[in-house]
């Protein structure tokens, strides 16, 4: 796995409230997914997106005696086998898969593993996300 971050997502309670609050500071979103997900892009080629607390917690594998802090770091991979190899090989360097890679609904592909501290990486293939030399993200809307 390259050592590189590409989105950073924090749970939250109401993600109406955040994407208002994130807009009148200025910021722009790359996508809003109302009661579910917003995207900013933060830096060269990174996002900072807030998902609802829930999904975010069933989407990672986060239940029962498994509770995690609400954020999760994402790596994104060129492709489905890349996630899957990925996951494996954190497995193999000790630590534990929380979530197998899945196609998602959104029409890309996740899995999630937490590191030995209990901190959560999702490996996504996402074909809708791209940047360009510049560092610009482009988050495409894609059909599922």
């Amino acid at each position: 796995m390259l050592p590189q971050l590409s989105v950073v997502t924090l749970g939250v309670s109401d993600v109406e409230v955040t994407y208002a609050f994130y807009c009148r500071l200025g910021w722009n979103a790359l996508q809003y997914v109302p009661g579910e997900v917003v995207f900013f892009q933060v830096g060269h080629g990174i996002v900072l997106s807030f998902f609802r607390n829930d999904h975010l917690a069933a989407e990672s594998g986060a239940t029962g005696s498994a509770a995690m802090a609400p954020v999760t770091l994402a790596h994104n991979v060129e492709s489905p086998k890349d996630v899957d190899a990925i996951l494996h090989e954190a497995a193999a360097a000790g630590g534990s898969i929380a979530a197998p890679g899945t196609q998602m609904s959104w029409g890309g592909y996740s899995g999630y593993f937490t590191d030995p501290d209990g901190f959560r990486w999702e490996i996504c293939h996402n074909p809708g996300l791209s940047v360009d030399a510049e560092g610009n993200v482009t988050l495409s809307v894609l059909e599922s």
